[in-house]
């Protein structure tokens, strides 16, 4: 039961980045309005996706500040524990810092994302796909759940839909070396070899 829900969950994930993978600027604009993203954010990831490295560096900072802001004291104090619960593996603690907050602001999408990493860090791969949903739900140019995903798809052997989601990551952040070389890696699988 538990395998069949992991299945359903990640065949859930890839529909929802598989339709959103080619939105073109029109789509885009009308799905920014219904997810949490503030005028700010949206203007700073225009700005990453022009950004030369070294900018590129300080908008990540800055669109990662904003995307902390959940609006409430109590919520990011929650958002605050479940990172500093990580930063030290404390997973456990984590997951209830992160689940606390999902459970009370649920149109969070940080409180989601970093839920994702506490379920990855303790190797609970579903739960860890069902949270990344919920994130990018939330937030579909959220370019940490993009990477984890595609890292998620690549370790359950799944190499086109990792090169898809690691593709959408580099068209939001394109100074990215580590997901750089996973399309390399990943290349000749997915494209094959030209003659």
């Amino acid at each position: 039961m538990v395998q069949m829900k992991h299945k359903s969950t990640v065949a859930a994930l890839a529909a929802l980045v598989i339709n959103s993978l080619p939105l073109s600027a029109t789509a885009q604009e009308s799905a920014q309005e219904t997810v949490q993203e503030t005028d700010r954010s949206a203007t700073l990831l225009q700005d990453l996706a022009q950004a030369d490295e070294a900018e590129a560096a300080r908008l990540e900072r800055e669109i990662r500040l904003e995307w902390s802001k959940s609006g409430s004291a109590a919520m990011d104090l929650l958002l605050k524990r479940g990172r500093d619960a990580l930063e030290v593996n404390d997973t456990r603690t984590a997951i209830d810092h992160f689940t606390a907050l999902t459970d009370h602001a649920p149109d969070f999408a940080e409180g989601w994302h970093g839920l994702a990493m506490a379920f990855y860090q303790s190797e609970q791969l579903g739960l860890t796909a069902n949270a990344l949903e919920h994130t990018l739900a939330l937030n579909p140019r959220h370019f940490g759940a993009l990477r984890g995903l595609g890292a998620l798809f690549d370790q359950l052997g799944k190499p086109a839909l990792a090169y898809d989601v690691y593709s959408r990551v580099l068209e939001i952040r394109p100074h990215d070396p580590d997901v750089t070389a996973a399309l390399k890696r990943l290349e000749t699988g997915v494209r094959g070899t030209e003659l």
